[in-house]
């Protein structure tokens, strides 16, 4: 017998948030349309998700306005975005990531966040730990973490988030320059680069 979605006996708010967000697959889903996946191809390739299950969690989520399904116009298929009561839940998602991090990554953090616009680390408060400010979601930008095991063909989101991606910036588009970008680059770019005569930072 399946279990019951619904905890009517129970007079919480957290119940009622878990009748929305507490199956299995939803969290990680809202995870990866924080980190731009917009398509339901790329959720399912990087979640290993059976596509049936995928497609309830997704009408699920767009029913209870966490995400919102938009045409991508002409090239003829549905995405999927944060809508503002979506975005709300990125606390809620950074804090189980560090108590993962802490608590259960033995390898050390596969994903690190910094502050895009100074390079700070977030702290799980949400602070950067250079300027002192609290990081609203748009400003994190995700970078590899000492934890991260590389694949040998990894799908186009595990191929996009091992470099450094600002959240929300779609996934399959290059994310915003970070100001510290260019201490990333290889000697051997800004050689090419400078021969061109292109300006290198």
């Amino acid at each position: 017998m399946p279990l019951p979605k619904e905890y009517g006996n129970q007079g919480c708010s957290l119940a009622r948030s878990l009748e929305i967000l507490g199956e299995r697959w939803t969290l990680l889903i809202v995870r990866d349309a924080f980190y731009g996946v917009r398509r339901f191809s790329d959720f399912a390739e990087h979640l290993g998700i059976p596509r049936s299950v995928l497609a309830a969690r997704l009408d699920g989520l767009v029913a209870s306005q966490v995400l919102a399904k938009a045409s991508s116009g002409d090239r003829g298929y549905a995405e999927y975005e944060l809508t503002d009561r979506g975005r709300q839940l990125w606390p809620v998602i950074y804090g189980l990531i560090c108590w993962g991090d802490e608590n259960l990554a033995a390898d050390g953090p596969p994903r690190l966040f910094e502050h895009a616009r100074d390079g700070g680390r977030v702290k799980p408060d949400g602070v950067c730990s250079a300027c002192g400010e609290h990081v609203p979601a748009p400003d994190f930008q995700a970078v590899p973490g000492p934890g991260l095991r590389p694949l040998s063909d990894p799908d186009p989101v595990t191929a996009a988030l091992s470099q450094p991606h600002r959240l929300l910036d779609d996934i399959r588009r290059p994310s915003a320059s970070h100001p510290n970008q260019s201490q990333r680059k290889i000697p051997a770019l800004q050689a090419f680069a400078r021969q061109l005569g292109e300006r290198v930072p």
